[in-house]
């Protein structure tokens, strides 16, 4: 089956001019067909394809040409480079109610705007109450835009663009305006538009809203696609490197010569398995500290999320046990959770060294580790639970590996 839009290597720049005179000169350079000298790329070598009934989530921090991504889908603008392939209608939600006329009732928008969207005129009035029911902004159907809310411009903006059903629906940051019960009827009719063999490309920061309308995710990182896959992983990858970016430069530095500083110190860290964990299975952690006195120091493993949030802590001496000798100074530890329950997510085992008395800390290192797994729940960690009085709405599943709802 072709794909009903398909992106082959799509770059887009703008150029950047700083003055009058600059102006001018980018004038004649593109009337003699030699282009800007000075660009902007917005996006390069963006390439995707998606076809009839699947949905794709695009993500990105501000700046990173998600906008400009969605307005060469939609024709609004031209790529500077590659292929743009789109097969079918599209429906573009990027600006809602921008092309609305001020001095014109919402009637007479909705019969302009539609006209404007290639209805015919029989088309319109069939589809004129359905607009009015879904903007639901009562008797100020008939007085002037000029006189909307922000609020209410939105929601006559959605109902117009989506009477269309189009084959290609494109949302930016539609599911972030307008009023809680608007937002739900927007999800509720998305819901409804792919369940009915629509096609969605939706652009949010809203992590909840990409899992739970997109089974894909892309994210755009400086104009260029750092990740394009399964959207619980594409979005984890995307908090993790938020949470670690907001944390940048807090973390404490470990001391690099133990012996040298005379102090207690972790010189070896080490996870089973070592770089990621399913969430529910078993993870060991391990290493090795100095002492400086030979004697045996109190070690305190503590898990924390990937931005320093602090999620579990514990010690040898709250246990009541010690590592065990290796030599006249070293000293070995191993700590086993059996059963892992944190949520899928980027997190650090940080392991701290303390004298034997447990009260005054020396040193640390850590160890980063992805948790595996898909899920909806929030948080941190999962706690095992059981719903009363509800009725199931497809076959239960538990534990770690329970797909996301």
């Amino acid at each position: 089956m072709a794909a009903l839009l398909a992106l082959s290597g799509v770059g887009k720049d703008y150029a950047k001019v700083n003055a009058n005179a600059g102006r001018i000169k980018l004038v004649f350079d593109l009337l003699r067909g030699r282009g800007a000298t000075h660009v902007f790329r917005a996006l390069e070598d963006v390439s995707l394809e998606l076809s009839a009934g699947e949905s794709l989530g695009i993500i990105g921090e501000n700046g990173a040409g998600k906008s400009t991504l969605l307005k060469i889908v939609a024709g609004v603008i031209t790529p500077t480079r590659g292929g743009v392939d789109v097969r079918g209608r599209v429906g573009a939600l990027l600006e809602l109610g921008s092309g609305f006329h001020p001095e014109y009732s919402g009637m007479e928008n909705i019969d302009l705007s539609a006209a404007l969207l290639g209805l015919a005129p029989a088309e319109i009035a069939a589809k004129r109450e359905e607009i009015i029911a879904f903007a639901d902004i009562g008797e100020h159907i008939r007085d002037p835009i000029k006189h909307y809310s922000s609020g209410m411009v939105v929601r006559l903006g959605f109902a117009v663009a989506t009477a269309l059903r189009p084959d290609i629906l494109i949302t930016d940051e539609v599911l972030a305006v307008g009023d809680e019960s608007f937002q739900k009827k927007c999800v509720a009719w998305i819901e409804g538009y792919l369940a009915d063999g629509g096609t969605l490309l939706l652009c949010s920061h809203s992590m909840y809203h990409i899992r739970k309308l997109c089974p894909k995710a892309m994210w755009l990182k400086d104009g260029r696609v750092d990740r394009y896959g399964p959207a619980a992983e594409v979005t984890q990858a995307y908090l993790a490197y938020h949470e670690e970016k907001s944390a940048r430069g807090k973390r404490p530095i470990a001391a690099t010569t133990a012996a040298a500083a005379g102090i207690y110190a972790v010189q070896s860290l080490t996870l089973d398995p070592p770089d990621s964990v399913a969430s529910g299975a078993a993870l060991t952690v391990a290493g090795e500290v100095y002492s400086p006195d030979g004697r045996a120091p109190v070690v305190l493993i503590g898990l924390v999320r990937a931005d320093g949030t602090p999620i579990y802590g514990v010690a040898t001496d709250m246990d009541n046990t010690a590592p065990a000798r290796v030599d006249e100074h070293r000293f070995a530890f191993a700590l086993q959770f059996p059963r892992l329950t944190l949520l899928p997510g980027k997190y650090l085992v940080r392991a701290h060294a303390l004298d034997p008395e447990g009260v005054r800390l020396f040193d640390n290192i850590e160890h980063a580790f992805i948790v595996t797994g898909e899920t909806r729940e929030l948080g941190f960690a999962r706690i095992d639970h059981v719903w009363g009085g509800a009725v199931p709405t497809r076959p239960a599943r538990t534990g770690p590996d329970r797909a996301a709802d």
